[in-house]
């Protein structure tokens, strides 16, 4: 083999382990993105007789993020198999969610679901909001921790879809 060979083998065989190794952590490590082409699915209606389960989802807000927010946030998230869970408004501005520095914890209830492999937040107001990281975890999953530290656009889905990424590492 020519050392050039030898050299994108080993190079190929690094960045498999170093993504399997990134994928085992539960953190998510790629950028958060605008997603126009993702709708939440509040219609999703949950099939009779299908298991309900429990998420407990934390979500840090940055210390550079502006001192409250009245905010409309909303978020979404789900496996590589169209099970969803989505809550259309986790914001209260009369309990100081999502302020500066704060860590809000929120018990929402869905489809049971094989590993969660994507997360979208949603923001409509003028005020603005950074958060740092938002953690999904179940009795069922390891929890899984999503790198944001981006304030987050106005109007559109933001955030991180690594259900491809995942089928092609597992």
């Amino acid at each position: 083999m020519s050392e050039k060979v030898v050299h994108i083998l080993a190079l190929t065989i690094a960045m498999f382990f170093a993504t399997s190794i990134a994928a085992a952590s539960g953190d998510v490590s790629t950028e958060p993105h605008i997603d126009t082409s993702f709708h939440a699915n509040a219609n999703h209606h949950q099939q009779i007789g299908a298991s309900k389960c429990s998420y407990t989802v934390s979500i840090k807000t940055s210390c550079s993020s502006v001192k409250y927010t009245r905010d409309k946030i909303s978020l979404s998230f789900g496996d590589a198999y169209s099970n969803e869970v989505y809550a259309p408004r986790l914001d209260d501005p009369h309990s100081k969610t999502f302020e500066r520095c704060s860590k809000d914890t929120f018990q929402i209830e869905g489809p049971c679901m094989y590993d969660i492999c994507y997360l979208y937040l949603y923001r409509v107001g003028t005020d603005g909001w950074k958060p740092e990281t938002v953690t999904v975890s179940s009795p069922n999953h390891k929890s899984i921790t999503f790198q944001y530290n981006r304030f987050v656009p106005r109007g559109v889905w933001y955030g991180f879809n690594e259900c491809n990424s995942v089928s092609t590492v597992a």
